[in-house]
């Protein structure tokens, strides 16, 4: 039984710890990175294969029939073909919940440090200035009191629920938006309501739904129009939920007046990206997932979901596949 791991590490070799698979497969196959054109081939004639970034698809499907499970080392699963995967019966593995700490902190964090302009005002202490000495084309805009203001949530799985108890503990008010109700979010001190109700009453918007076909771009200028003059919006969730253009025209006319995303549309963002110079936005590269203590996580459940799948008893299968013939 052969694994082929086409993506080994999050964001230096060796953070991810693959040990454990030596006792359970008869050979590992393990690559750094694989570019699209050499996913086919190096899968060859395996059974199993984990990624990240390499895009699975009905080519790649087509010319390795071996294939039988393909575990991916994210939560997300928009880099695969998941139809396709289940046209072929081979079962997808997602890792659900293994961040949820770590992006929670990273929003709330951008969040606060927009809202005190922190950057801002560590950069001219830095130069020598102290409060009214810092000359006027430097000065950071007032920072904004949380107290009494309300957030909205988009999206409300695990990370946008400590998002939301994060908030409330600051004294905020809690309007969330979701496609789920669940019984349970009764006993939360929140209110759900619809978005346009969201956007209308929210002095700040935090992003935590999926990028599928109805919520991508769903911040554009339809929507930022509905928003308070003055917004601040986060986002940890998907670059693909903005429109950038619309963005862009919201912070120059002050509509929103902080972006704090650790996502992009295009990812690794290009050097000459607007974002990455804008004085009202305060952007980190994709890495609210990589804390040791996450991407420990991260390693154990991808061990434990594909030992499950060949003891027959699958687990995080996001595509339905469950039969592990032939493996």
């Amino acid at each position: 039984m052969k694994l082929v791991i086409l993506d080994s590490y999050a964001l230096k070799e060796g953070d991810l710890n693959w040990s454990p698979l030596k006792k359970v497969v008869d050979t590992i196959e393990c690559y750094p990175r694989t570019p699209y054109s050499e996913i086919a081939s190096r899968i060859g004639n395996a059974e199993l294969v984990i990624v990240n970034k390499c895009r699975i698809d009905e080519a790649v499907l087509n010319a390795c029939p071996n294939l039988k499970w393909v575990g991916v080392t994210a939560t997300g699963t928009d880099s695969l073909d998941i139809e396709a995967c289940r046209r072929h019966n081979v079962a997808v593995a997602n890792v659900p919940s293994y961040s949820t700490q770590a992006v929670a902190q990273l929003a709330v964090a951008l969040l606060l440090s927009g809202c005190q302009q922190i950057v801002q005002y560590s950069h001219t202490m830095k130069q020598g200035f102290w409060q009214l000495d810092i000359p006027e084309n430097q000065a950071p805009a007032a920072p904004i009191e949380l107290f009494g203001k309300t957030i909205g949530i988009v999206g409300y799985g695990e990370i946008g629920q400590r998002v939301a108890a994060a908030s409330g503990a600051l004294g905020m008010s809690v309007l969330v938006h979701t496609r789920t109700q669940r019984p349970e979010y009764q006993n939360h001190s929140v209110s759900f309501v619809d978005l346009p109700t969201l956007l209308q009453n929210s002095d700040v918007i935090s992003l935590h739904c999926p990028a599928t076909e109805q919520t991508k771009q769903m911040i554009n200028r339809q929507t930022i129009c509905q928003m308070k003059q003055g917004v601040v919006l986060i986002n940890t969730a998907r670059g693909s939920l903005v429109n950038e253009a619309d963005l862009l025209q919201a912070l120059q006319n002050n509509t929103i007046a902080f972006y704090g995303a650790d996502v992009c549309a295009v990812e690794p963002a290009p050097q000459d990206f607007w974002m990455r110079t804008h004085p009202k936005v305060l952007l980190t590269p994709h890495i609210a997932w990589t804390t040791p203590e996450a991407l420990a996580r991260l390693a154990d459940t991808v061990c434990k979901n594909l030992v499950s799948f060949l003891d027959g008893c699958p687990t995080n299968i996001v595509n339905g596949v469950f039969d592990k013939k032939e493996v």
